[in-house]
């Protein structure tokens, strides 16, 4: 196992990943990482390393990257989705550093300290004119409760500020709860003394501090922003600034990094910048480190995604519940795919029991994949299958059925030009079985090599299979048999199903002399990975 380090980590990270058994660990640099990139197996980066789709076409063997922060904007995520590899950051890792400093840039601000040590250090002593102002009393409006404006929250209320907030996904009792007033924006630009970023970079967020979002402020604002500096218009920012509307700004971050020489915002002493060290401390970059660490190594050996950013997300105790069902999902997926004819147009995967009250993305991945496998070049898997079920106009469904006492199980109906065929599975000793085929109950463990038949339930269909094996040296390790209840037509014989597990993969001159007698109507050969 090849793990490239692109960028410096904490050494600690470093010794949780060499700890593990048969890994290679190459540490190298942005300017030299490109040349192991061909044997990489997992990556790591910061934020120096951009990840770009020619990155990704040299590395084949590629599984994961780590990120080692919280943004990825330095990773093409649809590219990596479609190369099927999963992307992680560490969320919240840095939470405590960014917000320490965004009340010490709102501290700069309200007692003019960079004004006052440049001032102090070219001898002068201006007390009356850096008369400040305490944060106490003042209402703080934060935009995004996430990890970090959490964290702003509670060190704001140290400071007995009032707190405001707005935030789309979180409800007035959370925002309660940590001592946040939750307002729509109008009302938290009218009332804030101080309004701070903590958002993502969207569509719908960028340049969210627009001219109109300033006029609607109250005169006199500061802005902090240590989130992106796409939130910000920077030419409206400019524009209040100059107007007095704004009566400060402190940036840690822009809209074009590094920052080119003379930048229009540097113009105003009301203006305080910093180079984007919010979460550059010590302490952050060992803790990102050593999470992307883990979650690398819980990735590789388990499987476990945490914090993915390109793959739905579930705890790790919820993937190591569903772990056993997405394998179930997939070999369903592929067997359907090896035993249906003509060329698919639908996925349909049915949830019984108390797996249909879940999060059944991984599931519905899990199995599109499968479907997938046996005619795709690209490695079809939980982060890709969507997109290139997508891109192939597959039309993907899901139906749900969380019947009381019904067995935990997957049906899954691939639908093609010529037809629908449905397999159905559960999960028994932690292993992927069959349980059905068209209808009919037939069960099977879906692993190694398997021949499945249709045939029509007459004498001597069983003798045939054995004849022909054995004529051909291929030993049969199970065989199992399922029947209709009733003929298709009167007086016609019940249609059947035989599944065949071999010890090796029975070669298509075998299945044509399987198909020789008139009872057989189908035979293919199945193999699992």
């Amino acid at each position: 196992m090849n793990i490239l380090v692109a960028e410096p980590i904490a050494p600690a990270a470093l010794d949780l990943l060499r700890g593990e058994p048969g890994w290679n660990v190459i540490v190298s640099n942005p300017k030299e990482y490109a040349q192991h990139l061909a044997e990489a197996e997992a990556l790591l980066v910061r934020s120096a390393v951009q990840v770009t789709p020619d990155v990704l076409a040299k590395s084949p063997k590629l599984r994961v990257i780590g990120r080692a922060g919280v943004g990825v904007d330095n990773v093409d995520l649809e590219a990596a989705t479609t190369a099927g590899v999963l992307v992680m950051n560490t969320p919240g890792g840095n939470a405590v550093s960014v917000a320490e400093h965004t009340l010490a840039l709102m501290l700069a601000m309200a007692r003019h300290i960079p004004q006052a040590s440049a001032s102090t250090r070219a001898g002068k002593w201006e007390k009356k004119k850096l008369m400040g102002h305490e944060l106490r009393g003042k209402t703080l409006g934060v935009l995004g409760l996430g990890s970090i404006g959490r964290e702003v929250v509670k060190r704001a209320r140290a400071f007995e500020m009032r707190v405001v907030a707005h935030d789309p996904y979180v409800t007035s009792k959370i925002a309660e709860d940590i001592g946040a007033e939750l307002l729509d924006l109008p009302a938290l630009y009218a009332q804030s003394d101080y309004i701070t970023l903590h958002v993502a970079a969207t569509p719908e967020t960028q340049g969210m501090l627009s001219r109109e979002a300033f006029a609607a402020m109250k005169a006199g604002v500061r802005i902090v922003n240590c989130a992106r500096g796409e939130l910000v218009d920077e030419v409206a920012l400019a524009e209040a600034v100059a107007s007095g509307k704004v009566a400060g700004a402190a940036l840690d971050v822009f809209a074009v990094e590094p920052v080119p020489a003379g930048y229009p915002l540097f113009a105003s002493e009301a203006v305080l910048a910093t180079p984007h060290i919010g979460g550059s401390t010590e302490e952050a970059q060992e803790i990102v480190g050593i999470r992307i660490a883990q979650q690398v190594v819980e990735y590789l050996k388990s499987g476990v995604a945490i914090n993915a950013v390109n793959m739905p997300a579930l705890s790790p105790d919820q993937y190591r519940a569903l772990s056993p069902y997405m394998a179930l999902a997939e070999r369903l997926g592929n067997f359907a795919a090896y035993i249906a004819s003509g060329n698919p147009r639908i996925v349909r995967l049915t949830y019984f029991g108390r797996i249909a009250d879940g999060n059944t993305n991984l599931l519905r991945n899990a199995g599109v994949a499968g479907a997938l496998a046996r005619s795709t070049s690209k490695k079809a898997n939980l982060v890709n299958a969507m997109t290139i079920a997508e891109q192939r106009g597959w039309t993907v469904q899901e139906g749900r059925e969380p019947r009381s006492g019904h067995t935990d199980s997957i049906r899954l109906d691939l639908i093609t030009d010529s037809g629908v065929t449905t397999v159905e599975g559960a999960v028994l000793l932690d292993k992927p079985r069959l349980l059905q085929v068209d209808g009919i109950q037939c069960e099977m463990a879906l692993a190694g090599t398997l021949i499945f038949m249709k045939n029509q339930d007459v004498p001597g269909v069983i003798g045939h299979v054995g004849t022909v094996l054995g004529r051909n040296q291929i030993n049969i390790a199970n065989f199992s048999l399922g029947r209709r209840d009733a003929p298709t037509a009167p007086g016609q014989p019940l249609d059947a199903v035989a599944l065949v597990s071999t010890d090796g993969l029975v070669p298509e001159s075998v299945l044509a002399q399987l198909r020789d007698h008139t009872g057989v109507k189908f035979a293919r050969a199945v193999e699992f990975e």
